[in-house]
């Protein structure tokens, strides 16, 4: 009998993460808060990074804050986003947020560590690039796995694909 197996991948859904920088956009459009601070947000790098400016430190945060809860609100987690410190350019601060999109060999290690040390002892996990392939002859040890996985805190946002 052959092998069932599983991906673990880092994906954004950029559809998503596109409609939630628009929904920012428009919210920042209309409140009372943010009139008059030449606030706004706009992608930077194609998809790869979100830039923000503003005329203080705070409203820049605050920008920050709105993207979050959209993001949020489209099903997204909070795990894909790396945001830098506020810095002062001019007159205005800008804060760039980069997007984290598939796992780094530390965090690819690390998972398939976990996965050897916790996980049932029939569990392969091969690191195939920026995504793990999770192996077994069992598909209620590679349930087991997916529930170990979504029970720890990691600093990668996980999708669980490809499931066979």
């Amino acid at each position: 009998m052959a092998d069932s197996s599983f991906d673990i991948v880092s994906k954004i859904d950029h559809q998503e993460a596109d409609n939630a920088l628009n929904q920012t956009v428009k919210e920042i459009g209309h409140r009372f808060d943010f009139k008059g601070t030449g606030a706004s947000i706009a992608w930077s790098g194609g998809q790869k990074a979100v830039e923000i400016k503003a005329n203080s430190e705070e409203r820049a945060n605050a920008v920050l804050d709105v993207f979050k809860e959209k993001l949020i609100k489209r099903g997204l987690s909070l795990k894909i986003l790396d945001a830098d410190e506020p810095k002062l350019s001019g007159k205005e601060y800008r804060l760039v947020v980069t997007l984290k999109e598939g796992i780094d060999q530390e965090h690819a290690k690390k998972i398939s560590k976990i996965i050897r040390d916790e996980g049932p002892k029939g569990v392969k996990a091969q690191i195939q690039g920026d995504e793990l392939r999770v192996s077994s002859k069992k598909k209620d040890e590679l349930q087991d796995v997916i529930t170990l996985l979504k029970g720890k805190d990691l600093d990668v946002a996980l999708q669980f694909t490809n499931y066979r």
